[in-house]
């Protein structure tokens, strides 16, 4: 079990906890849109709707891992890897998969993955990474696109401070190190009320004019629908007209990989000893090039698809796992590649979910397992 963590005893506050409140909590911090299309990170077993009994967190959901879980009465484990990738058809305990699925379900055990979405945020797998490393004015190395929309309104002069403040609050209007960001122009709005109409200013069947502001905020797409509820519950209109715009901006505070800087610059072999030290295992590198680093792009798990970034970032060396022979040829001496194994390089990932959970509710009680699931050994 990694140091510093202890498993402490289950209170009645915190037995009184549904799944689904743990749930919520762990989505509010990475958004379940934010997963890859190929992964299947949430609930993947389990009623949400039971109260908690008791948290196991782990790296991946094995069947020793579900048998620690009901030794230890938790019905809630909490996995970065989602057991199941893809669907199953039979559940028959022919592989290991169906075999820790049968066991789960057998004892009522509620499986919940965070995987890619846990990636994906500036505060997750790679930031921890990065933390242990101690680099600083870390950055996203490449931010997803396709993940802002900008949302049009149109509101009452004398409301319009008050729809703004309910959007803000909702999560709209924020941009880098900034919120509470719009931009507002004054004009004319025009609508005619009929029979059925109940209108906020004006006669029924006379055109009224009414001076507007046209409110404009940038909104995730996670945030969407909470704004949504914001503006229509603020907005005095019966009818509330609003535009959505898919943005092609890249969100600069989500996405793949980070890249940061050290203080001051660290001899290259010094730096690769430190990287042993830090995430065991066995660092995999290549042709010791330069002689100092300053500059480091990371990735947690496989993340060789993140090496032209890495380049392009003017980063000396990309720490990372997975990368094929053929693929450390790839780095033409631009960069020094250091790959120390998937394991190794999200093992942290356990006291990042419970340093947050314990962070975000009060009396929180949850176990990081003791077992190790890395499947690669090292003589």
């Amino acid at each position: 079990m990694p140091p510093n963590v202890q498993n402490p005893t289950f209170d009645a506050s915190y037995r009184n906890m549904k799944i689904q409140e743990i749930i919520s909590v762990l989505e509010k911090w990475a958004a379940p849109s934010l997963q890859e299309s190929y992964d299947n990170s949430g609930l993947i077993t389990g009623n949400s709707q039971q109260e908690c009994t008791g948290t196991l967190i782990c790296l991946d959901s094995t069947e020793a891992v579900v048998q620690e879980a009901i030794q230890k009465g938790c019905n809630l484990i909490i996995a970065h890897h989602p057991i199941v990738f893809s669907g199953l058809k039979r559940l028959t305990g022919a592989t290991y998969i169906e075999r820790t699925i049968i066991l789960a379900i057998q004892n009522n055990i509620a499986i919940y993955a965070i995987h890619t979405n846990l990636d994906n945020i500036h505060t997750g797998v790679s930031m921890e990474m990065a933390n242990r490393l101690g680099l600083s004015n870390l950055q996203i190395l490449q931010p997803k696109k396709g993940l802002l929309h900008k949302l049009i309104t149109f509101v009452p002069e004398a409301y319009s401070a008050k729809v703004s403040q309910a959007l803000f609050e909702a999560g709209a209007g924020n941009i880098g190190n900034y919120d509470e960001c719009s931009f507002q122009t004054a004009g004319t709005g025009t609508f005619r009320a009929n029979e059925s109409a109940n209108p906020f200013s004006g006669q029924i069947g006379i055109r009224n004019n009414e001076a507007e502001i046209r409110l404009e905020v940038i909104v995730p797409t996670w945030q969407q629908n909470a704004v949504l509820q914001a503006l229509k519950s603020s907005h005095p209109y019966e009818e509330v007209a609003y535009d959505w715009i898919s943005l092609e901006n890249s969100l600069q505070s989500t996405g793949s990989g980070m890249m940061g800087e050290f203080q001051e610059p660290i001899n290259t072999l010094e730096l690769l000893k430190r990287i042993k030290e830090v995430f065991g295992g066995v660092v995999r590198y290549t042709t010791i090039n330069k002689e100092s680093i300053k500059r480091l792009a990371l990735c947690g798990g496989s993340g060789s698809f993140l090496l032209k970034d890495a380049i392009r970032s003017g980063a000396e060396l990309f720490l990372s796992a997975d990368f094929k022979y053929h693929q450390f040829f790839d780095s033409e001496d631009k960069i020094i590649i250091a790959d120390i194994g998937h394991f190794e390089s999200e093992q942290f990932t356990m006291e990042l979910i419970h340093r947050y959970l314990n962070q975000n509710i009060s009396n929180f009680a949850g176990c990081l397992t003791t077992i190790s699931t890395n499947p690669i050994h090292y003589l």
